[in-house]
């Protein structure tokens, strides 16, 4: 395999901040010695989500073993997830603002026509389905963890708490789409008419396009979740989907602050 030098656009921030949580996950457990530094161990975790690089290629690139690179980015990666928010401090973290909105998005893997269950008849193709919240300026707070493709796109449940408020009912406004459930209890909501667009009024009409006004927001957090390349064309078994889509999640945040 031919190597030649690359880059990764993430900020050099980002790469110390996971270098320094793998150091201080080293010194924990005690490791001595590694292949590589952790400064190099984080660049190499980012080069795989960020750019999508296999394992082979990394291997190729830093000089070790396929089963070292995936080792390498699989420790990192649940030290990002375990970092991610949970949905409460998400929306603790939004509670100053007037709104949060609310999405769905499928993350595409890799499966056959046989694994039904990961079939998004929606989207026509096999993937995970994520549920994103951003805030009013289309900036990602918060992402679910990953369901099958299959299963319809839900509202995103969590403990009742004094953050999550709404004038006169305790609750947060959340703006999601007509076809989430619960949507329709939790905030302004578009009109749905019995027989399409024509049957509804003029006013019915201009609530809709505000509303999606607002919404086409949540396109910019959506967006912001696929630009690390790896979640556009998922290879890797669903079970660790979940884990990939936090650690990105860690980094968007950590990077944004």
């Amino acid at each position: 395999m031919l190597v030649y030098p690359s880059g990764v656009d993430v900020s050099s921030s980002t790469l110390r901040f996971l270098a320094q949580q793998l150091r201080r996950h080293r010194r924990a457990i005690g490791s001595r010695w590694r292949r590589l530094s952790a400064g190099r161990q984080a660049l190499l975790t980012l080069a795989h989500l960020r750019m999508g690089h296999t394992y082979a290629q990394l291997a190729a690139g830093f000089g070790i073993g396929t089963t070292t690179a995936h080792r390498y980015v699989a420790e990192a990666v649940e030290l990002l997830a375990a970092l991610a928010p949970g949905l409460t401090d998400a929306v603790r973290t939004a509670s100053a603002k007037a709104y949060l909105i609310l999405d769905g998005t499928l993350l595409p893997i890799d499966r056959i026509a046989a694994d039904r269950p990961f079939y998004s008849g929606k989207h026509r193709k096999h993937g995970m389905n994520v549920q994103i919240i951003a805030d009013p300026f289309g900036r990602l707070l918060w992402a679910s963890p990953a369901l099958p493709g299959a299963v319809h796109d839900r509202h995103p449940r969590g403990p009742r708490t004094p953050h999550r408020r709404r004038p006169g009912r305790g609750r947060h406004p959340v703006l999601g789409r007509q076809g989430i459930p619960r949507c329709r209890r939790h905030g302004p909501h578009p009109v749905l008419g019995t027989m399409g667009w024509e049957t509804l009024s003029a006013g019915q009409q201009a609530v809709n396009r505000s509303h999606a006004k607002i919404r086409a927001l949540v396109e910019q957090a959506v967006a912001t979740l696929k630009s690390w390349r790896l979640l556009r064309k998922l290879r890797c078994s669903t079970t660790r989907i979940t884990s990939l889509v936090q650690a990105v999640l860690t980094l968007h945040l950590t990077s944004s602050e």
